[in-house]
This record gives structure tokens, sequence and C-alpha cells, in this order.
């Protein structure tokens, strides 16, 4: 067994930002992370959804779990190091962060309890892994998820999601008819969408919706369009979508998926663990609430226990043509990681196994 140096660390994300895995597409990584976590002292395995997870220390208390995916965007970025910067699709979202949690797990093979260090698959696309992962496993005593919040900021809590899809087919028709053709019928559902949402529609503020139209296809005939809300906690999902139902005509409305959003308190045990870790390396902490959607609300369905998301990264720069990490503040965060492990270890003990 070997721990991995911060040259290693590199070279860890480096070989994972060279592995294609987008949504789906993600067994080459899992099966190329389960024989490095074997090589570095973990009890690996990839369970039936594809998730590769990875386990080390004593046993004797709670589990902590370090939860991150496997999965990148569909879009691809080649891979190169310049001027201190590492740049690759996944090297903030989030092979950065899984990265980091791996080298910080694998620095501490005496911890007094047992850390769990998972990598899911398709948190882009549908979270499959995460719901496969709450259902399959007991609940973790903490759970840190691994997300770009920068090396010295912690999520508190994530937004949700309600994806939409609309369908509408009117008779074939001149276009001079006025009766209501299927693309117009499909701007008018999209508007509905807005209304329905109310009038404060904002993607910067946590506590208020948002939509984003991400697709929209048709002619006279057929028409389709795809939508993504994001909403803030105690949002009445059953109201909206009676309403749109209410507005669709008679076309076809279908809810995707709906993730609740999730916000936890700053004194958490997870978050004051990672507050403490952050200013042990010379940070003032933040807390921050994020607009978009993680892991942390897939499990925080079925997982009642303390939980906090972080990871090293610019999250501005998450699918982007510049998607890149500055190694310095990588290798910041896998200290920061393994800091919070100390941190958590005697509130382990204090836990014991309940």
């Amino acid at each position: 067994m070997t721990q991995l140096t911060d040259d290693e660390a590199v070279d860890l994300l480096h070989e994972m930002l060279t592995i294609a895995s987008p949504s789906g597409q993600e067994q080459e990584l899992a099966a190329f992370l389960a024989a490095r976590l074997a090589k570095l002292g973990f009890a690996e395995r990839i369970d039936e959804a594809g998730n590769v997870i990875g386990e080390i220390g004593t046993g004797d208390g709670p589990t902590i779990m370090l939860l991150s995916h496997l999965d990148t965007a569909d879009w691809p970025l080649p891979v190169r190091a310049e001027g201190g910067w590492l740049w690759g699709r996944g090297a903030v979202d989030a092979k950065g962060p899984l990265a980091a949690m791996i080298c910080a797990a694998a620095r501490r093979p005496g911890f007094r309890g047992l850390i769990q260090v998972v990598g899911a698959v398709e948190e882009e696309r549908l979270s499959r892994g995460g719901h496969y992962l709450a259902r399959s496993m007991p609940p973790p005593d903490r759970l840190i998820v691994g997300e770009p919040s920068g090396w010295s900021a912690v999520v508190l809590g994530y937004r949700g999601k309600i994806d939409l899809e609309y369908r509408v087919a009117r008779p074939p028709t001149h276009s001079t008819n006025p009766e209501p053709k299927a693309t117009e019928i499909a701007v008018g559902f999209w508007e509905a969408v807005c209304t329905a949402l109310g009038p404060e529609l904002s993607h910067a503020k946590f506590d208020r919706p948002a939509a984003t139209l991400r697709g929209i296809r048709g002619d006279l005939v057929q028409a389709w369009v795809d939508v993504d809300c994001r909403v803030p906690p105690g949002f009445d999902a059953e109201r909206l979508t009676a309403a749109l139902r209410s507005a669709a005509a008679d076309g076809e409305l279908n809810v995707i998926r709906h993730i609740p959003a999730v916000r936890q308190s700053r004194a958490n045990p997870a978050a004051r663990a990672l507050a403490a870790a952050i200013r042990r390396h010379g940070g003032q902490p933040r807390p921050l609430l994020k607009t978009g959607t993680s892991d942390m609300n897939t499990v925080s369905e079925r997982w009642s226990v303390p939980m906090a998301a972080y990871g090293p990264g610019d999250s501005s720069l998450d699918h982007g043509p510049a998607e890149r990490i500055l190694l310095t503040e990588f290798l910041q965060g896998v200290e920061v990681l393994a800091t919070a492990l100390d941190e958590l270890e005697p509130d382990a003990r204090r836990l014991g196994n309940g």
C-alpha cells in the first residue's frame, strides 16, 4: 500500500481526464479507478449501477462517505497542462473533486471508522448512480459531496430540479389558417411555464425559481419542447404541474423527473469539519447556496444525515470550452479534505456505530 504524493495526485487527475466518461459511458473510468483504489489499499468494488466504491479505514466506528461522480458533459475538451492549470472535460465537474477525495482518503488509511469514496454514474443526466446508491446502501454517518465550491467555500444547499417534456400535434393546414399551429402552441407552453413559475424568475438567486428552454423543434403539424426548471426549497411542484396540465391544451405533458431542493445548516458536523479544515489551512470559509442541482439532492431524499458539498475548482467553468483547474487549488482541496477527515474522526468516536 502506498500513499499519494502531490505529484502522484496530479498524475491521477491527469489520467482521469484522459479517459472520456460522458453520462452512460463511465465503464472505462470506473475500471481504471477500481484498479487504482486497490493499489492504494482500498477495498474496492463496482456495484450493479456502475458506481465505483472504495473503502479504507479500521472499521471501528461510523462511516464517512465522500461522494462525487464519474460522468461529465458530453462535449470533448483536449487535456493539457499549461501555466499551472490542468485543462480537460471534468477538471472541475467533477473529476477534480473526485480525485481530491481519493487522495485525501488514501492519506488517512488508519482512520478510526470507515471512509467510503464513491464515484457515481450519470449524475449529469438522471442521477441514476445516486438513486441506486441511496436505495442499496445504508446511509453513512456523515456525507461530503464532491462538487466544485472553490477550495475555501462549503456548499450547504442546492435548488431542486423539475424536467418537463411537452409534445403537441395538429392537423395539417396552410400556414395562413388562423387555427394555432403546433409550433405556436409549443411556444405558448414555454410562456405558460414562465408564467406558472411566477414573476421573479432568476438563474442567480437560490430562493427564486428559474427555467431554461433546453430544446424546441417542430413544424406546423408536430412540436416538442424540453424545459429544465430549477426550484427553491418549499416549492409546490404539484401546483406547478397542475397549472401546466391545464395550459397544455391537447398536448402531452410528461414530468421526466422531480428532485426536491436541499438545504443544510452550517452548524451540521460535515459542514463544521470542512469549515474548520479550511481555517487550519489559512482560508476563511464561505457558506454557499448553489442554484444548480447535485447528488446531494438525490441522496437527501432517502438519507437524513449531516452533509455538505465541497471540492476544488471554479464552478463557472463547468461544461464550458475553458474547463480547467488550478493545480495549487486542487492540492489545497486534497489537504482540506484530509484535514476534514481528521476533524470528523473524534466526532466519529463519540458516535460509535450508531
